[in-house]
């Protein structure tokens, strides 16, 4: 017998899947100042709904990891001041950046989306490098 909420979870889980994310990333030198310890990435996101139900992206979580282990959390509504609807087969991307204080470290994090019919679920951000180029880590 499956309960109402195990339904539900499953649903969740089955539309999660169905959004794939992909990340690109830069360094940008230019922008950088390394022996003031100020290492700028840019990193361009591809959000890709391959599911069957549109969803609205409504908020994410971002876990930024130094080359020392220190992470920054960053949460908020939204990416890039957008909460785009995906439908079937819709794509959404955008470009944004960090700052590290050391040449290497990572991201990874979620997106909260919701359907038209209320249900949220979370989709998974892979983790992903940031990194100097050259550098050995």
């Amino acid at each position: 017998m499956t309960t109402e909420s195990e339904e539900t979870q499953d649903s969740e889980q089955t539309a999660a899947r169905r959004y794939v994310v992909e990340v690109m990333t830069q360094y940008l030198e230019e922008e950088s100042d390394s022996i003031n310890h100020r290492f700028v990435f840019a990193y361009t996101v591809s959000i890709t709904n391959q599911g069957d139900r549109a969803g609205q992206l409504l908020n994410r979580h971002w876990i930024v990891t130094d080359a020392q282990g220190k992470e920054e959390h960053v949460r908020g509504p939204g990416v890039v001041g957008q909460q785009p609807w995906l439908e079937p087969s819709e794509g959404f991307r955008y470009t944004s950046g960090t700052v590290l204080t050391t040449p290497f470290g990572t991201m990874h994090g979620s997106y909260e989306f919701q359907t038209r019919q209320g249900e949220r679920f979370e989709v998974s951000i892979p983790v992903f490098a940031l990194s100097v180029p050259n550098i050995v880590h």
